[in-house]
């Protein structure tokens, strides 16, 4: 089996070697899902009190809440890759993209934190396919050699998204108010599935054959057989750790906490925090094509995401502990946590050189389920829940309904990324390099 996967892997480098403008079309449109998904994903920052507000909640309900999204890609990645190993693409994304719209919409709609969190979990589907879908793609239209920088420009399609749910999705709430600013949202949902319609094809001309191929040597292994493979590979684990980890200031400053955070801590307006937490992902729009341009061109993974852990460390620490920063140097220092943190997006091609062609998005399943399960599932909550406890215990009360929290609440939960950062380095520091090239398992 191992030498049907080497001979297919050969047949499709060389007809993929020669890179056409076609190729960026099919692969970028596609992305606008992702970029669609990460809207979707961060608009709870700059609705966080609008949502406290409307449905009554403290910030242990509103990171349930959120995680409602993160719930739904944990428990629809694990069938995800199989199914965009197997079937169609632009037909899995077409229609995870309709649901991701649906639930977006409905959401705009509900009244009760219950219901709330059920339309929270329809969005959250489409996320599970977004970037694997993305991948899968990319596998079949780029050259192995271009994967990390491709990756890299994916990701900054999805953190583009991240940044237009900061002060532009803010500035939009302000005028329209929440409920219809998120309809909006889904109307633009539907322009995206328009283009996607149009412009994404499976694979280049000529390929239907070698991916065929490769559809039925995953059916003679079967569902749990390919699973196996992919979840049970200690690269494909030890990069989707690293990833979760790195990932973290996204989902804690970015997503959820980071305007609250400096509202709260800090006083900034609401246009001035968003704009803040925007820069992460002005940071990760640039430092993922470049962490994915540096990799490629040292032909080495493991030294920028080693190097990448030690600076978020760093940085992370200063942005805790420095006092009196003003608005422009945050505006910095969260500019440089989304460049730094970026080093994350070289899990991917890693993963996907250290596993067959025909298992790409199983395997890269791997690394989003264990950064949707670790960042969005576990530590969103956890981050909510620690800011409560300290905030019990500093005003000595069994409970509090308060939305204002104090600066060492807020810095209790923080530590979480520090520690998060030296696990990380660990991590990186056993996974196997593979110096850019595919390294086929049995």
């Amino acid at each position: 089996m191992a030498g049907a996967f080497e001979a297919n892997n050969i047949r499709k480098t060389t007809s993929v070697e020669k890179t056409s403008l076609n190729a960026w079309l099919v692969v970028f449109t596609a992305a606008l899902f992702f970029f669609y998904e990460f809207i979707q994903m961060n608009m709870i920052s700059s609705l966080n009190q609008d949502l406290m507000r409307a449905f009554h909640v403290d910030a242990t309900k509103l990171g349930i809440l959120t995680s409602c999204y993160f719930i739904a890609n944990v428990i629809f990645l694990l069938p995800a890759g199989q199914i965009l190993d197997r079937f169609s693409t632009k037909r899995i994304i077409l229609i995870s993209l309709a649901i991701c719209v649906a639930g977006t919409f409905l959401f705009g709609l509900a009244t009760d934190l219950t219901i709330a969190a059920l339309f929270r979990f329809m969005t959250g589907i489409g996320s599970a396919f977004c970037f694997l879908a993305c991948i899968r793609l990319a596998s079949r239209w780029f050259p192995a050699r271009r994967m990390a920088l491709v990756s890299g420009l994916i990701v900054t399609m999805a953190m583009l998204g991240g940044w237009v749910a900061q002060t532009p999705f803010t500035h939009v709430v302000e005028m329209l108010g929440w409920r219809h600013t998120v309809r909006v949202d889904a109307i633009v949902g539907l322009g995206i599935m328009l283009l996607i319609i149009m412009f994404v094809k499976d694979y280049p001309q000529g390929e239907n054959e070698a991916v065929e191929e490769q559809r039925t040597q995953l059916n003679h292994m079967g569902y749990f057989t390919t699973l196996r493979k992919a979840y049970f590979n200690r690269q494909n684990i030890f990069c989707g750790l690293y990833t979760s980890l790195m990932n973290l200031p996204i989902f804690l400053m970015g997503a959820v906490w980071g305007s609250l955070y400096l509202e709260q801590v800090h006083q900034f307006t609401r246009d001035q925090a968003t704009m803040i937490t925007g820069m992460v992902f002005f940071g990760t729009v640039i430092g993922s094509p470049l962490a994915g341009w540096i990799s490629d061109n040292m032909r080495k993974r493991k030294a920028p995401m080693l190097i990448g852990a030690v600076a978020y460390l760093v940085l992370i620490l200063t942005i805790i502990y420095l006092p009196n920063i003003n608005f422009y140097a945050y505006i910095g220092l969260f500019f440089l946590l989304g460049l730094i943190t970026s080093t994350q997006v070289i899990s991917y091609p890693m993963v996907a050189e250290s596993n067959p062609l025909a298992l790409t998005a199983t395997s890269v399943s791997v690394v989003s389920f264990l950064t949707i399960g670790g960042g969005g599932v576990f530590f969103i909550p956890l981050f909510g829940w620690l800011m409560d406890i300290a905030q019990q215990l500093s005003t000595h009360t069994a409970s509090t309904n308060s939305t204002i929290y104090s600066a060492h609440s807020f810095h209790i939960a923080m530590l979480i990324m520090p520690i998060t950062a030296i696990v990380a380095f660990l991590i990186a520091a056993m996974t196997k390099e593979t110096n850019c090239k595919r390294i086929l398992q049995d």
